[in-house]
């Protein structure tokens, strides 16, 4: 089945980010107290600049409801191995690079301190030359807006940079 490369709405993303950073949209489930809302935060911002989703069960992208949504769309780790998908397929896709080609509309994943990757903010400005102290994200768990990526204490960092989305012609 053939696909064109569906631009990302950056603007669109980065916008969703600054109105919900603060806030939970009625529209899906907050699961701040079930394991965090970071990453439920991100697929919205990101739903928000490509308006196309996964429907494929276990290794797609999508909410439906609460209990109907792929584990991409809350899991940092299923979120990044779905973006970064060797096979094409309908969605978002992204490439894994460094912060000097970061862009606002990215997004970032943090390890603390454990084994896994567990904090995933959204870059909503980024300075030229790109740092952690003017790279500014907006982020849940922990809900945040215009903060610097410099402020969080890390043990490992890295960067997703969207490239578009894979819909059917």
């Amino acid at each position: 089945m053939p696909f064109i490369i569906s631009p990302y709405d950056r603007r669109a993303a980065v916008d969703y980010a600054h109105q919900w950073a603060y806030g939970r949209n009625p529209k899906y489930y907050d699961y701040e107290e079930i394991g965090g809302d970071c990453t439920n935060f991100a697929s919205q911002c990101l739903y928000a600049g490509t308006r196309i989703m996964n429907f494929m069960p276990t290794f797609g992208w999508y909410y439906i409801a609460p209990s109907n949504k792929a584990p991409a769309w809350t899991g940092v780790e299923y979120f990044r191995n779905f973006m970064l998908r060797d096979q094409v397929s309908q969605g978002p896709f992204a490439v894994e690079t460094d912060l000097s080609k970061m862009e606002p509309g990215d997004f970032v994943q943090l390890r603390f301190n454990r084994e896994i990757f567990g904090h995933m903010p959204i870059i909503v400005e980024i300075g030229s030359p790109a740092t952690l102290e003017n790279t500014l994200i907006a982020a849940h768990s922990y809900d945040a807006d215009f903060r610097p990526l410099s402020t969080y204490s890390f043990q490992e960092i890295r960067f997703l940079h969207v490239i578009g989305a894979y819909s059917q012609l």
